[in-house]
């Protein structure tokens, strides 16, 4: 188990690529969900410095609710088709939005956000949340976040 969580410097690929073995050693041995989102959203926000960074977990068949984040308080709970993480768990796919005041429905959570990248979390090939991820500047994700992202919650599903 690691104690402490080395930042890296680099570009956002070479910091993923540093990230990726520490996640992978904060997770090993735990096999507590909640103890290792809670890890992964304080990593990602201790590399990235990323507004809020966070799991929302099924809840019902329709509704999702907040799980470990970090960041300022955040919407409790969200109706699947509804916003960015209710459209990516509806769509089981990833949605990246540059400008989230351009995506129909966005859900304000906080006015300070300006971009999300949002990605289907899997159990055993079912989809149990999604990890939601804003900043507060505009078109700050890509395809390099979605693909470590990616590789992160594949870590997860265990």
């Amino acid at each position: 188990m690691a104690e402490d969580l080395e930042i890296s410097q680099g570009d956002k690929e070479e910091q993923y690529q540093n990230l990726l073995p520490q996640i992978e050693g904060l997770l090993t041995g735990e096999n507590n969900q909640i103890a290792n989102l809670a890890n992964v959203t304080a990593a990602l926000k201790e590399q990235f410095n990323f507004f809020w960074v966070g799991f929302y977990l099924v809840d019902t068949d329709n509704e999702l609710v907040l799980g470990p984040f970090q960041g300022p308080i955040a919407c409790t709970r969200i109706r699947k088709g509804r916003g960015v993480c209710g459209g990516a768990w509806a769509q089981e796919k990833t949605l990246i939005v540059p400008d989230v005041e351009k995506f129909p429905g966005h859900i304000a959570c906080s006015s300070l956000s300006k971009s999300e990248i949002v990605l289907p979390l899997y159990k055993q090939g079912k989809i149990i949340g999604v990890l939601d991820v804003d900043s507060n500047e505009l078109n700050s994700f890509d395809e390099i976040d979605e693909k470590y992202l990616t590789q992160v919650l594949k870590l997860l599903d265990n």
